[in-house]
């Protein structure tokens, strides 16, 4: 047996999907796809914050020059504002790594629900759903691996021999996105 993924609630093996302790055979898993849910607002001005305070520190520095070139008060006045908005920009360096990295972790969890779908025993189940976009795509394909290390499942109609593809060698398929009407859309 070969394990594709594994973590604390989705193992992915040559044989089985198991989820949050139910465990489906792989034989019996015809079709595989995933859909997008909406976008979180949420993240979304999570990452405009972020943005923000790492821009803040910059814009006041050149306000504050601006300023005191605005004024025209005397050198030592002139010097110090500048002086000052300086220092105030150079604090965003330190800062500015944190927030970046916080970004990114954003940009990798993503901003959508996404969910695996499989036709499993001729009725739709969805296998999984999560707001992590990593995390998902590696699931997704350590169960498109597994998918397609399966021999061509006992007891499916023999092939067309003038037919080609997955589903006419009589192999399990796995779609993408939008390549099966949504479970909840159907009759």
């Amino acid at each position: 047996m070969i394990t594709y993924f594994d973590d604390r609630s989705v193992q992915v093996t040559s044989t089985t999907v198991r989820v949050d302790g139910r465990t489906y055979p792989l034989a019996e898993l015809t079709t595989v796809w995933h859909r997008r849910g909406e976008r979180s607002w949420r993240v979304l001005a999570g990452r405009g914050a972020i943005g923000a305070a790492i821009a803040g520190p910059l814009v006041t520095a050149v306000l504050g020059i601006g300023l005191a070139v605005w004024l025209q008060r005397s050198a030592v006045v002139t010097i110090a504002i500048v002086g000052i908005s300086v220092l105030i920009g150079l604090a965003v360096g330190p800062v500015a790594d944190f927030l970046f990295e916080h970004l990114d972790r954003s940009y990798a969890r993503g901003s959508r629900e996404m969910e695996m779908w499989a036709d499993w025993r001729g009725r739709p189940v969805r296998l999984l759903h999560t707001r992590d976009a990593m995390r998902f795509g590696q699931i997704y394909r350590a169960v498109q691996r597994a998918m397609e290390s399966l021999p061509a499942a006992p007891g499916r109609p023999a092939a067309d021999p003038a037919a080609t593809g997955p589903a006419a060698t009589g192999q399990n398929v796995i779609g993408s996105s939008g390549s099966r009407p949504s479970p909840r859309n159907r009759p």
